[in-house]
């Protein structure tokens, strides 16, 4: 899997600024620093997660669409510092995806036949509701049963689905997630990393001290 099929539109902001930031705590006048990157720079961002060294870090924002699975977006919630700016929503939209399209290439073609004869059942059945409202008819249980459908292809829904969101983020919170990932089981995990190693001075991020 390559980078591009989890990572796009990409914007990364403040790099020079939290450079120059990361020298105030030596610094007598500030106007006299700059951004310049520095073997101190370098050091100070590639000191151990946790240490406080790479504070300067989180002023190094980056923002992108991120195309994660259902399984790998249960895992990137657990960071708190990977924010959601907006996403594809199953909730809203789930009957209205191009399914031979919306699923990782591990997910059984077997489930993905299934979701699609429970999508036609349920966009059927909301036609039918249509019509019945035209013609004056009650609809009361027909409604029922829609929203019994609805959640049983919520339910069914397979981890394999994608969905894209918009995401914001730092550089800091991206050296934990790379340190965590970068060798894990999920192809999107090591594609996720595998991009991070792309980003302006990505050795403030990838070249940890342990």
């Amino acid at each position: 899997m390559n980078y591009e099929e989890v990572v796009s539109n990409v914007n990364v902001y403040g790099l020079n600024e939290s450079a120059r930031g990361a020298k105030f705590s030596m610094a007598v006048d500030v106007n006299k620093v700059d951004g310049t990157i520095t073997d101190t720079t370098r050091k100070l961002a590639q000191s151990p997660i946790g240490s406080g060294h790479d504070n300067f870090m989180n002023g190094i924002i980056v923002q992108f669409d991120l195309t994660f699975t259902n399984k790998a977006w249960v895992e990137a919630e657990r960071y708190h510092f990977l924010d959601f700016v907006s996403s594809q929503s199953t909730m809203h939209r789930i009957t209205k995806f191009d399914l031979d399209k919306a699923y990782i290439e591990y997910t059984d073609p077997r489930i993905i036949e299934i979701m699609k004869e429970k999508t036609a059942d349920y966009n059927a059945l909301q036609e039918r509701i249509k019509k019945a409202l035209e013609n004056g008819e009650g609809v009361s249980a027909m409604r029922e049963e829609s929203a019994r459908k609805y959640l049983e292809i919520l339910y069914s829904n397979p981890a394999g689905f994608k969905l894209t969101a918009r995401m914001t983020t730092n550089y800091r919170q991206l050296k934990t997630i790379y340190r965590q990932r970068r060798d894990h089981r999920l192809p999107e995990w090591r594609a996720f990393c595998a991009w991070v190693e792309t980003l302006p001075y990505a050795e403030f991020i990838t070249d940890v001290k342990a």
